[in-house]
């Protein structure tokens, strides 16, 4: 298995809004609680609980854009583009996420508008003002003070092509292998890297990308979003049900790895990643 020494950045993806579409970039900056600009907007319905392509496929049809200050351009089929600057963190209200309450700050009453005309349905987005306060880690796998965004549990993720490459290898040979092969963008996630062997982030446990370290915690355990197509929404049964047959990992169907950062920096399209640990 290589080391990763041959291995570089092949791709960087930032969502500014969570389970809407995002954007690739040459460069992103990496801050303590994920990419900067990365998931820091979030739909909620009237009871303050998040909402996701999970229930909400068309989700993926929409996209956002980070602006310069810290604002978001949302975009979706049939609506003019709204943008939006962060609100005043002026008084927050509580949301919860997977279980998990904490506090965040409501957008502007257009941005509620424009999310409820798309989805038909009353929903509020919302703003993380300060990760660094907000949203804890799970204590299991961070240390004292780490935090996250609005992801659904760690700073980043991270695939490889050469684990994609596998996994569509193994939906070929599967009963739904019309469905194949998948785009990476089934899996939204932050950093795709080149020039691994397929699987080999199962063995990692520290990594450097570019001038940037980080911890990985535990493979990422895959949903139902991976099985809706981001380009028309419809959903299907893979990969979930390849994942179940070859990449089941404990209790999770595995595919990517989580990561926290060691420290801040910045990491560019082309950097190498090390294999540290």
């Amino acid at each position: 298995m290589r080391t990763g020494l041959d291995a570089v950045v092949h791709g960087i993806t930032i969502h500014p809004v969570k389970s809407v579409g995002g954007y690739a970039t040459a460069r992103a900056a990496v801050e303590p609680w994920g990419l900067a600009g990365d998931r820091r907007w979030m739909l909620v319905d009237a009871h303050g609980t998040a909402i996701t392509q999970r229930e909400r496929p068309e989700l993926a049809l929409s996209s956002a854009a980070t602006l310069p200050g810290g604002g978001v351009r949302l975009s979706a089929p049939g609506r003019a583009d709204l943008e939006l600057d962060p609100p005043e963190p002026l008084a927050s209200v509580g949301v919860t996420l997977f279980g998990t309450k904490f506090k965040a700050v409501a957008a502007a009453e257009a941005a509620h508008a424009w999310f409820s005309d798309y989805l038909g349905a009353e929903v509020r987005l919302m703003h993380l003002d300060d990760p660094a306060r907000r949203r804890a880690i799970d204590p299991k796998y961070a240390q004292p003070g780490e935090t996250v965004s609005f992801a659904d549990g760690f700073p980043l993720l991270v695939t490889t092509l050469a684990s994609l490459d596998a996994l569509n290898s193994l939906i070929a040979q599967g009963d739904h292998a019309s469905e194949g092969p998948l785009p990476m963008d089934r899996f939204r996630p932050n950093v795709v890297l080149e020039g691994t062997e397929a699987w080999a982030e199962d063995t990692w446990s520290r990594i450097s990308v570019g001038e940037v370290s980080f911890r990985i915690t535990k493979p990422c355990g895959r949903c139902v979003i991976t099985t809706t197509d981001q380009h028309t929404a419809e959903r299907g049964k893979e990969p979930l049900r390849t994942l179940a047959r070859h990449r089941m990992i404990g209790r999770s169907l595995a595919f990517g790895v989580l990561l926290i950062p060691e420290h801040t920096g910045v990491i560019r399209i082309g950097d190498p990643m090390k294999v540290l640990a």
